[in-house]
Formats: C-alpha cells, sequence, structure tokens
C-alpha cells in the first residue's frame, strides 16, 4: 500500500525549514495517454492505484490542455514555456526547425542547473537541439551528449525507442549502464525507465536540491515488444467501457478536410474502428498505463524512505491525448477534448495535506509548466517565458478573478506534409496544399465552458463551437446557431488576439 508523510502535524520549526529550503522537483510525462485513462479522472477499469492516490494525496487539475497536442512541439512548449508558433520546433514546415542551444539554455531544466540544482532526463526525448535552429526538425542523426549534457548531469535517453540510438551518462555509472544492456530488452521499457529513475534518487547527494525530468515511452507503441507483458495478464479479457463519442466505422460529421486528409481518419479505420479493435487497443494502452502506475508507487516509496518525499514537488501528465476512436479518430493533434485535455496532478510535499488534497478547476496550459516549475525552485521566470505561473493556484492564494478565462490552442500538423518533411521544397509542397484546400491546420481556445475551433488556411474558413458544459462529448457544432452569434464573435476575436501573443518571441 502506498503511503504519504503528512507534514500537517509538525512543527512550524520544521515546516519553515522546509520552506526556506529548494525544493526537489520531479516532472512525469507519459506518451500519448488520454487524460481519463486512470481511476482519478472517472475510469478505475484502468487500474492506477498510485495515480490515484498521488491525485488523492495532491491537486488535480480538472481543466488542464495542452497548447500544442502532438509529441515534439509539446515537449518543447512545456520545456520552454513558449507556443510552438513562437518556438516552431514541430514535425512540419514552416514550423520544423530544431531547438537552438540558446533557446534550450532557456528552459526549465537549465535554468535549475545554473542554480544549482542536480538535473535529470530519462526516456524519450522527441525533439531535436542543435548549436542553431535549423531545418528539418527531425535530423536522419541525434546529437544528445555534444548538445544537452551541459543542461543535464544524469542521462538515459533516446528519440523514440530504449532500444534504438540510447545514449546515457556519466559514462562511469556503471548500473545505468547495466539497465539499458540489450539482453535486457525484454523486461520491459517502463520498468526500465522506472529502474533509471529510483537510481537518480539512489546517486543524489543529500545537500543538492535534484530537478528529474521523465519521460516514459508508455503508451505509445503497444506491440508486445513495448510492453511488459505480465502486466497485460489483468487486463487481457477485460471489457472496457466505449464513450459516447466512439464511432464504428467512418464519421461523416467531421468536417471536410479533416475527414480527407486527416492521418487519424485512416488510422482509426485500421486500429479502433470495430468493438473487437477497440477493446484490443485499450487494453493494451491500459497495460502499459499500469506500469508506469508502478513505477510512481515505487518512487514515491523510495522518496519517503529517504527522507525526501516532504520537501518534494511531483508532477504527473502526458504529452497530448489519443483520439482512441471518439469522432471516429485515432490519432491526436485535432482540438477536439480527447486529445487536448490533459492529465495534470501536482504533489507538494511541503503543503500541509489538508491544503493539498483537493481539485482544481482553473483553466492551465501546458505552456505554464516551465514558468511555473522555475517559480516553485524560487527562481525568476524569463521573459522569452510566455505561459503564466499557477503555483499561486496550487497553494490557494491566487486571485481568480485576475487568473485566465481561456487557454490557446493550435494543431499545425499535416499528414501530408509529414511524409514530405525531407524535402527541400517543403515550402512550396505546403504553398500547394493550402492553395488546394487541403490544409486542415487550426487554431482555437477553451474557457470554462465553451470551445472554439477555427480551420484557418481553408477557403471558407470552417470554424466550430460547442458548449462543452452542456456537451462534453463535443456532438453539437453550434457554430450556425444564431442563439450563439454573440458568444462566437467574441471567441472568434479571442482566439486572434491570444495567436498574436502565441508567436511573439521575447
Amino acid at each position: 500500500m502506498l503511503s504519504f508523510l503528512i507534514v500537517s502535524g509538525q512543527s512550524k520549526k520544521v515546516e519553515t525549514a522546509i520552506h526556506n529550503k529548494q525544493p526537489n522537483i520531479i516532472f512525469l510525462m507519459t506518451d500519448d495517454q488520454r487524460w481519463d485513462n486512470m481511476g482519478c479522472y472517472g475510469r478505475p477499469e484502468f487500474n492506477t492505484p498510485n495515480i490515484d492516490k498521488l491525485a488523492a494525496q495532491g491537486v488535480t487539475f480538472d481543466k488542464a490542455y495542452y497548447a500544442v497536442a502532438i509529441c515534439m512541439p509539446s515537449r518543447v512548449t512545456m520545456l520552454t514555456g513558449r507556443h510552438l508558433s513562437s518556438h516552431k520546433v514541430g514535425f512540419v514546415a514552416p514550423e520544423d526547425y530544431t531547438l537552438s542551444q540558446a533557446d534550450f539554455a532557456k528552459s526549465y531544466p537549465a535554468i535549475l542547473k545554473k542554480a544549482g540544482y542536480r538535473t535529470g532526463f530519462i526516456g524519450k526525448v522527441g525533439f531535436t537541439v542543435t548549436p542553431e535552429a535549423t531545418r528539418p526538425s527531425t535530423p536522419k542523426e541525434q546529437f544528445y551528449e555534444e548538445n544537452m549534457k551541459v543542461v543535464f548531469d544524469y542521462f538515459a535517453g533516446s528519440e523514440t525507442y530504449d532500444r534504438k540510438d540510447f545514449v546515457i551518462w556519466p559514462k562511469e555509472d556503471q548500473v545505468l549502464h547495466e539497465i539499458y544492456k540489450e539482453e535486457r530488452i525484454n523486461s520491459g521499457r517502463t520498468l526500465r525507465t522506472g529502474e533509471a529513475m529510483l537510481h537518480f534518487i539512489e546517486t543524489q547527494p543529500k545537500e543538492q536540491p535534484f530537478c528529474l525530468s521523465v519521460s516514459f515511452y508508455a503508451v505509445k507503441h503497444d506491440n508486445n515488444k513495448d510492453m511488459y507483458m505480465p502486466h497485460f495478464e489483468q487486463f487481457k479479457d477485460k471489457e472496457f467501457s466505449v464513450p459516447g463519442n466512439w464511432v464504428e466505422g467512418a464519421n461523416d460529421k467531421l468536417p471536410k478536410v479533416v475527414k480527407e486528409n486527416a492521418r487519424g481518419v485512416k488510422l482509426h479505420a485500421a486500429r479502433s474502428s470495430t468493438p473487437e479493435l477497440y477493446q484490443r487497443l485499450v487494453r493494451r494502452f491500459a497495460t502499459q498505463g499500469y506500469s508506469v502506475d508502478q513505477q510512481v508507487g515505487l518512487l514515491v516509496e523510495m522518496l519517503k524512505e529517504k527522507g525526501l518525499l516532504e520537501n518534494t514537488i511531483i508532477i504527473y501528465t502526458s504529452d497530448n491525448g489519443r483520439f482512441q476512436g471518439s469522432h471516429g479518430l485515432f490519432d491526436k493533434c485535432i482540438l477536439y477534448e480527447e486529445s487536448v485535455k490533459a492529465p495534470l496532478i501536482v504533489y507538494d510535499g511541503r503543503i500541509p495535506a489538508a491544503k493539498r488534497q483537493r481539485r482544481e478547476d482553473a483553466l492551465i496550459s501546458s505552456v505554464d509548466m516551465a514558468p511555473t516549475i522555475v517559480s516553485l525552485a524560487g527562481l525568476s521566470i524569463p521573459s522569452s517565458m510566455q505561459g503564466q505561473d499557477f503555483s499561486k493556484v496550487l497553494n490557494q492564494t491566487q486571485d481568480k478573478s485576475k487568473w485566465r478565462d481561456a487557454v490557446f490552442m493550435e494543431d499545425l500538423f499535416l499528414a501530408d506534409m509529414f511524409g514530405s518533411r525531407y524535402k527541400e521544397n517543403v515550402d512550396e509542397i505546403n504553398k500547394n496544399l493550402i492553395d488546394a484546400n487541403k490544409s486542415y491546420r487550426s487554431r482555437g481556445i477553451r474557457t470554462a465552458r465553451w470551445k472554439y475551433i477555427v480551420y484557418y488556411e481553408h477557403t471558407p474558413k470552417i470554424e466550430e463551437l460547442y458548449d462543452v458544459d452542456n456537451d462534453p462529448l463535443e456532438q453539437n457544432n453550434l457554430v450556425n446557431d444564431s442563439k450563439h452569434s454573440t458568444i462566437l464573435k467574441k471567441l472568434r476575436k479571442q482566439t486572434e488576439e491570444l495567436y498574436q501573443t502565441a508567436v511573439q518571441r521575447n
């Protein structure tokens, strides 16, 4: 049974001492884990007891959203606190640059490293750092040690898999090398990530604060070789509930430009378009989610045993959601809730239990991660970061009337452009797709109640408007309903204003 050290009963003197120390910060990110695929978000069939315990003892956010819902740009957004339209580290032209060393130096790990933190990274990197920002953003080779060692003291990572192009340092750390030796591939990538995570804690100097970023490969790539198969046994015959907006076969209600061009439509046909395919898929995502959950439990136990938990902040989220057949889509990117809504749990051991055991409905964006982490470390937030520091939301000192009333989101991924990403004439190809009316790039906003989406490169523009409070599955597009013309005009204007802010570079 996972247990937590409760600090509320300690003396004021001890509590003050804890708050005067820089906290340890652990940032846990899964890959493609849909927000509701865990017990604390309403689906206990996924069996995530340790994550649920973390949520029960921390702050669970019910309205957290991705500024962009696909892995590479999402990861860079959380690292740098900048929108994709600003950092331009995306999969396809014209936002297809690598992350420069100068911009990497303004990321949260780099800032904490300069302030004396021991920094670590484990798992999927998902983006490329180069001396200068260059195109394309996905080069054939990665040079992690040359470009990232200045920021990370401890590193065990690769681009997509832990069995390909894996890089480790410190070189002299034999235990870390033993964890990742080739003969152990079938021990399960998530368990290996967990072992490396625990080893980082084991080797942590007592008087130095640490910042550890863990990027699990799970729950993506659900082949047998990517799962820890003993964990599959509990799910192999389980019948999972089916979301009300899951579509068998094709979905004729999708905007035509999405239906004819988005990658998620074809992937749905192949992977989630029948009841049998859906159950097979979700069982495998559940297996990997359970494997991650077990590592979370081991992590908390070790922190407790070493007396670190009361001065450690644990943040749990994912890089993007996954449709799993909702809306007749499999993939991510598109700005419906299943793709853009994020799980977000923050456990701060410094805060008395009575003040952190709660749910929070403030609108949070993934662009807020970096400035909040920097702030929690007691450091100054650089002007380059566009997100908002939500640390006062966490400790309930934020004036909610002055907090944001909308989060900005964008989808700049085009499947046809991804297939052409290594061609020299990518800008010409991009223009031709737009001229042929095949672009489904979109931007939009989410307020406490409303969702607005505009496919802005299509002629004429295509818009969607949902009253998410009353239509949480986003089934009734209200854009042509005259009763909602006032809110539509307001959200159009607000989306454009937030975009103009997002595109800036400070």
